[in-house]
C-alpha cells in the first residue's frame, strides 16, 4: 500500500488585489507562530525585502515561508460559511480546536504580487498550493485582481477560505463585501462546494482574526484554525515512495551556491547529495546531482536530509536549469505539465543608448550587455518575452504592462546599465480574421464632486462603463477599457481629480480594434545646442510651457527639456548665457524667481513620450530626447512619412 505525505502538512497561497494587505497578514501569522521576534510590531511586511518592493509598498516577487502551529484544547468553533440564509450566511462547524488539539502542524506559506502586471509570479506558485486564502478589502470588496487570481485558483480546483481584511477600518462594510464575493464566485462558474467558503473577519495590522466581525479577536489564532480545518493535506497522488518529480516554479541565486531551485516534491523523495535528472522544455533530459535540499521553516531555510512529497523545498547546486523543469528520478524520469501563464500585452522597444551623453553614468553600454541582461531577466520572469528588433542594438521587449516593463527598468539602471526605450505599444493578435487589440476592466474611485471630469476623461479614451456605485462619500466606477487607452491616464486622471482618484486594472479580453486616438496635446520643446541649461535661457522659455531641465543640467541637440503650450513642436536654446555689458542692472531683475521645473520619474516619462521619441535611462538619470536627434533629419523623416500615408 502506497504511503501518504504528512497530513500535518499544509500549503497555502495568500491571494489578493494589490494593497488589501496580503503581507501585513503574513506578518500577523508569522508574529502568531513565534517565527519573528517579540510579536513582530517593529516590521511590517518583513517579505517585502526587496528595495524596490519596500519604495513602491507592493509585493513584486512571490516569497515562501513556513509556520508550526498547535491548536490549543477546548471545544471546536464554528465556522461562517458563503452560503445560507441573510447577508452573513450561517455557521458551520469544524475548525480545529476539538479533533486537532495537541497536534502540530507546519503551514508553508506562499505570498503572492496583487498587481496585475505580475500576475505570473501568481500562476506559478499556484501550483504549489493546496488551497487559498483570498483577502479582500472591507471596504473595496473584489476588484480587478481579485477577480483575475481568483479565476486560476478555480481553474486549479483550489480551495478557498474568504479573509475579509481590514475589518477595523471606520468605513468598512464586511456584510456587504461577503454578498460581492458570493456574486463573484457565481459570475466565475464556482461549484456548489466552492461557494459553501468559510469566511474570517479579520485585521491584519491590528493582528486579530474572527468569526464575527462585531466581536474582534485577540489574536489570529483563529485563521490558523480554520486554515488547518478546510485546506486538505496534501493530495494521496503525493506518494513518497513513488518516483521522483519535483516541479521548479521559482529561481533564487546566492553568491556563494549560484542557482536554487524553489518549487513542490509531487512524488518521491529528494535527498541532499542524491543524483537527479532535470527535464527541459525541448523535452532533454540532463543528469544532474542535489548538493542540498533546504526546508522553509520561518522566514529562512534549514538544510535536511530529505523532503518527502507534498512539500516544499529549495535545492541548491543543481547548475543549468529553467523555470517550469522538473526534477526527476534518473532511472524513471517523468516530466510534470510546464507552467503556463497568460500571454503579455504591452511591448516596447530597449536599445542602446547613442546620445551624446551616452557613457557617462552607467557601466554597461553596449547591445551585447543589454543582450545578456534580458536573457537572464527570461529565466526568471515567465510573463516576459525578448525578440530581436529591426537592427542589432534593439530588442523587443513585452510584458504585462507597464509596471512590469518599468520595474525591470528600473532594476536595470540599478545594476549600473544606461539604454534607452521607445513608447509602450499594446499587442494585437488576429482573431477569426479581425485585428483585436487587449481589453483591461479598470476600476476608479472618485469623489462625487469630480465624478465628472473622470468619466469625461475615460470616455475620451474609449472606456465603457459596466457599474457605478456609491460607496460612501466616494463614486466606484467599473469599465471596459482599451488597453492603449491606459498608457497616460493615470497622470491625466490625477489631474482632473485633483489628485483624488485611485485607478486599479487588469487584462480582461481581445476585442475588435475601437478608434482611439490618445496622441499628446501639447507639443515639446527641443533643445537645438549642446551645453549645460542655464538659468537666463529658462527664465525667458518657462513663459511659453513647463521646462523639464534645472539650470547646470547637461542638454544636447535633440533632447527634449520642456512641454509646449502649443500643439506644435518648438526648437529651443536653453543654454544662451545672458550678455555682458556695462550697463548697470536695475534691482528688479534680481527679484524674479524660476518657476519649479517638471522632474519626471521613469513610469510617468514612459507614459509622455510620442512615438518619435525615447526615453534615456541612465543610473542617475532619466532624460526625454527625439529619435533622429538632429533637427535637419527629423524634418526630413517626417516629410517622408507623411508622403507615405499620403500614399497609402
Amino acid at each position: 500500500m502506497p504511503r501518504t505525505a504528512d497530513p500535518n502538512l499544509r500549503n497555502v497561497a495568500i491571494i489578493a488585489h494589490v494593497d488589501h494587505g496580503k503581507t501585513t497578514l503574513v506578518d500577523a501569522l508569522l508574529a502568531q507562530a513565534g517565527a519573528v521576534e517579540g510579536d513582530g510590531a517593529a516590521t511590517e511586511c518583513i517579505l517585502d525585502s526587496n528595495p524596490l518592493e519596500r519604495e513602491r509598498g507592493i509585493t513584486i516577487f512571490s516569497k515562501n515561508c513556513a509556520v508550526t502551529y498547535t491548536p490549543g484544547p477546548g471545544p471546536s468553533q464554528s465556522v461562517r460559511s458563503g452560503v445560507g440564509p441573510g447577508p452573513s450566511g450561517d455557521l458551520r462547524s469544524g475548525v480545529a480546536g476539538g479533533p486537532h488539539a495537541g497536534q502540530t502542524f507546519r503551514i508553508n506559506l506562499i505570498d503572492t504580487p496583487g498587481h496585475a502586471d505580475f500576475g505570473g509570479e501568481v500562476e506559478r506558485v499556484l501550483r504549489m498550493a493546496d488551497g487559498v486564502l483570498l483577502l479582500v478589502d472591507a471596504f473595496e470588496g473584489p476588484m480587478p485582481q481579485t477577480r483575475f487570481v481568483l479565476t486560476k485558483a478555480l481553474k486549479l480546483g483550489l480551495p478557498v477560505i474568504v479573509v475579509v481584511n481590514k475589518c477595523d477600518r471606520p468605513d468598512a462594510r464586511p456584510d456587504a463585501v461577503v454578498n460581492e464575493v458570493f456574486d463573484l464566485l457565481v459570475a466565475l462558474g464556482a461549484d456548489d462546494h466552492t461557494l459553501d467558503f468559510p469566511i474570517i473577519f479579520a485585521s491584519g495590522r491590528a493582528r486579530w482574526a474572527s468569526l464575527d466581525h462585531h466581536n474582534p479577536g485577540a489574536t489570529i489564532t483563529p485563521l490558523l484554525d480554520t486554515l488547518i480545518s478546510r485546506i486538505p493535506p496534501p493530495p494521496p497522488t503525493n506518494d513518497p515512495d513513488a518516483p521522483l518529480q519535483m516541479l521548479v516554479t521559482t529561481l533564487d541565486y546566492s553568491s556563494y551556491v549560484g542557482r536554487i531551485a524553489i518549487g513542490r516534491v509531487y512524488g518521491g523523495t529528494i535527498r541532499s547529495g542524491q543524483p537527479v535528472a532535470i527535464c527541459g522544455r525541448d523535452g532533454s533530459i540532463t543528469q544532474s546531482r542535489v548538493m542540498k535540499a533546504l526546508r522553509f521553516e520561518g522566514l529562512g531555510r534549514v538544510p535536511v536530509e530529505s523532503v518527502e512529497a507534498g512539500d516544499l523545498c529549495a535545492i541548491e547546486g543543481l547548475g543549468d536549469f529553467e523555470l517550469g523543469d522538473t526534477i526527476a528520478d534518473p532511472d524513471d524520469p517523468r516530466p510534470l505539465p510546464r507552467v503556463s501563464v497568460d500571454e503579455p500585452t504591452l511591448h516596447m522597444i530597449f536599445r542602446i543608448n547613442d546620445s551624446p551623453l551616452v557613457g557617462r553614468e552607467g557601466r554597461f553600454v553596449t547591445s551585447r550587455q543589454i543582450a545578456e541582461r534580458l536573457q537572464r531577466e527570461l529565466q526568471s520572469n515567465v510573463a516576459l518575452r525578448v525578440e530581436p528588433g529591426e537592427s542589432a542594438e534593439e530588442f523587443n521587449v513585452s510584458g504585462r504592462g507597464l509596471l512590469h516593463l518599468g520595474v525591470l527598468l528600473e532594476n536595470m539602471r540599478r545594476e549600473g546599465y544606461e539604454l534607452s526605450v521607445g513608447r509602450p505599444e499594446v499587442i494585437e493578435k488576429e482573431i477569426d480574421g479581425r485585428l483585436c487589440e487587449p481589453i483591461e476592466r479598470l476600476t476608479v474611485d472618485v469623489d462625487n464632486a469630480v465624478m465628472g471630469p473622470a468619466l469625461e476623461l475615460l470616455g475620451m479614451r474609449g472606456g465603457e462603463i459596466v457599474h457605478i456605485d456609491h460607496r460612501g462619500d466616494r463614486m466606484h466606477i467599473e469599465c471596459d477599457i482599451p488597453a492603449r487607452g491606459l498608457i497616460g491616464l493615470r497622470s491625466r486622471m490625477l489631474t482632473a481629480t485633483g489628485g483624488e482618484a485611485i485607478m486599479y486594472h487588469s487584462f480582461l479580453r481581445y476585442d475588435p480594434i475601437r478608434p482611439l486616438d490618445r496622441k499628446r496635446i501639447n507639443g515639446v520643446m527641443v533643445a537645438t545646442e549642446r551645453g549645460a541649461a542655464t538659468t537666463y535661457a529658462l527664465l525667458n522659455l518657462s513663459e511659453r510651457g513647463i521646462m523639464f531641465v534645472r539650470p547646470g543640467d547637461p542638454v544636447y541637440k535633440g533632447m527634449i527639456v520642456g512641454e509646449y503650450s502649443r500643439e506644435n513642436d518648438l526648437g529651443v536654446n536653453v543654454v544662451k548665457a545672458k550678455g555682458l555689458s556695462n550697463v548697470r542692472e536695475s534691482n528688479k531683475e534680481a527679484t524674479v524667481t524660476l518657476k519649479a521645473p517638471r522632474i519626471m520619474g521613469l513610469e510617468p516619462a514612459l507614459e509622455y513620450i510620442e512615438a518619435d521619441e525615447l526615453v534615456e535611462i541612465t543610473p542617475k538619470s532619466v532624460r526625454l530626447r527625439k529619435r533622429i536627434l538632429d533637427e535637419n533629419a527629423r524634418k526630413r523623416a517626417e516629410r517622408a512619412e507623411k508622403s507615405r500615408m499620403v500614399a497609402m
